[in-house]
């Protein structure tokens, strides 16, 4: 199969050094039995030489060896300071060849004699195409001289060390490139950890190396990307938080290479770090509020029960005594003190429940399942609905905060139901499951979508997440079959330390 030859140049600008016409013309027309067109110009002296030189755009140079007053070596001495590359041949009829060997270590790219002239189209073609190759040598090392330089531009504008780092087949690690950012970050110039990777090994914490090591252990075997946080200490010893991304890829002999990227987050870590400290001493306060606000409850359930209750009750006797001596005839003012004795009745059960509702003294004493089952009672009365409380295990007796947290979290979520759930029927269930403590309401109402969970003023939910979150618990919603809404709240086990009397004595 025939070869495909690239595209011949056919024509040509050559410019020829020589001081006679006869053998200028004998050049040319080698070049025109060739098959090319040629243009050429003859000059034969310094500074016409240097005028067609920067003149024209030529192809080749063809120089005589010696002339009156200028030679080859000149002419190419001459070239050379005008920093042109172009195929210089000397052409003699008699040259030394000590001469020929002087001209070529000079520069000159061949010599021929004009006997000879078989070998000069082939020779300026030849190196025509080593001129062709040594421009495009050039021009290739400037664009990998400008890329390099926009690299190292960029690079030094990058906050952060930017590295090359490879993993070789003894198992050990090299750096092949380390920008100037490694003076910021670990107080190591860039050649001393190219030449040696150990200092930004050891500079990494001895309780996240382990860490460290294993990312980049999955890096390397699963070729994914690496993000690893982690200290480091710098030379002067200040310690700081640096994230380290970089991707692999396989080269050569199954060796792995990063490329990446080390940058400092210290202040972002100490932001973090402060926003944490900042959520704990928010949930702290908030146990703190809740506390003082159980308090407050206790004490206004205390006065209502023991001083209006007792105001009420003493009202109840007097309005009785009184009642009994009346006179059997006047028949109104007997039905008004009847009247007045139901209202006392109904706002000493008011009373009564409110005093539940704010402080339950049966959740103190008798503990969570038996005031759950008591406010069930309430609801179901107060609102209509039938509340199925045989799902509550009376041996579950957790500690007091868990306790009234859960009650507070069960009020709330009654009061959602009466809202908001048009239910006819609850049910509730209380136990444990392992070691969680799990306490569940479910209707049988139009149930919860996405939207209302994701109000904006959904404070009930909201509220109930964050107790259930103070607890170290949880929160799940989830769809009752075949109707209606379950709220599960899980939340840890912690038993009571109480001793409670017998309810049923």
């Amino acid at each position: 199969m025939a070869q495909v030859q690239p595209h011949k140049k056919t024509s040509l600008n050559v410019l020829i050094i020589e001081d006679s016409e006869d053998d200028a013309l004998l050049l040319a027309g080698c070049f025109k039995r060739a098959g090319y067109t040629l243009q050429f110009k003859r000059v034969e002296n310094a500074s016409t030489t240097r005028q067609a030189m920067l003149a024209g755009q030529w192809d080749a140079i063809l120089s005589d060896h010696s002339m009156p007053g200028f030679n080859a070596l000149a002419a190419l001495a001459l070239m050379q300071e005008l920093h042109l590359d172009l195929p210089f041949i000397i052409v003699s009829g008699v040259i030394e060849e000590e001469t020929a060997i002087a001209a070529m270590r000079a520069g000159a790219h061949d010599y021929l004699s004009k006997d000879r002239l078989d070998r000069l189209v082939p020779a300026v073609e030849r190196e025509m195409r080593e001129a062709n190759n040594r421009a495009e040598r050039r021009t290739a090392l400037e664009t990998v001289k400008d890329n390099e330089a926009r690299f190292r531009a960029l690079v030094s504008n990058i906050p952060g060390m930017v590295f090359q780092l490879l993993h070789q087949m003894d198992g050990g690690f090299r750096f092949l490139y380390v920008s100037e950012g490694a003076e910021a970050l670990l107080g190591r110039t860039p050649s001393e950890l190219v030449a040696a990777p150990v200092p930004f090994f050891d500079a990494i914490h001895a309780e996240d190396r382990p860490a460290f090591e294993a990312a980049l252990s999955c890096s390397a075997e699963d070729l994914s990307q690496m993000n690893w946080d982690g200290r480091i200490r710098g030379a002067d010893g200040t310690e700081k938080w640096i994230n380290l991304r970089a991707a692999p890829r396989r080269i050569a002999s199954s060796k792995v290479q990063w490329e990446g990227i080390a940058s400092n987050i210290t202040q972002s870590k100490l932001a973090e770090n402060e926003l944490r400290e900042s959520r704990a001493q928010l949930a702290e306060l908030s146990s703190h509020l809740e506390a003082a606000k159980e308090e407050e409850r206790e004490r206004i359930a205390r006065d209502i029960h023991d001083e209006l209750g007792g105001t009420l009750v003493a009202i109840k006797i007097e309005t009785s005594l009184l009642s009994s001596k009346l006179p059997a005839d006047p028949l109104q003012l007997r039905k008004r003190v009847r009247a007045v004795e139901g209202l006392i009745d109904e706002a000493i059960s008011t009373a009564g429940r409110v005093a539940r509702e704010l402080r339950p003294g049966i959740l103190k004493d008798f503990g969570l399942a038996a005031a759950i089952e008591c406010q069930a009672d309430d609801f179901s009365q107060r609102v209509g609905l039938n509340c199925d409380t045989t799902g509550i295990s009376h041996e579950v007796d957790p500690d007091e905060t868990t306790s009234l947290a859960l009650f507070r979290v069960f009020q709330e979520a009654l009061t959602n139901v009466a809202k908001h759930a048009q239910a006819t029927w609850v049910g509730i269930r209380l136990g444990t499951e392992g070691d969680e403590l799990m306490l569940e309401i479910a209707d049988n109402g139009r149930g919860i979508s996405a939207e209302d969970m994701n109000k904006p003023k959904s404070f009930g939910l909201r509220g109930i997440r964050e107790r259930m979150r103070g607890l170290g618990g949880s929160l799940e919603l989830a769809r009752n079959s075949p109707l209606g809404t379950r709220v599960i709240l899980r939340a840890p086990f912690r038993p009571s330390e109480a001793i409670r009397p017998d309810a049923n004595q």
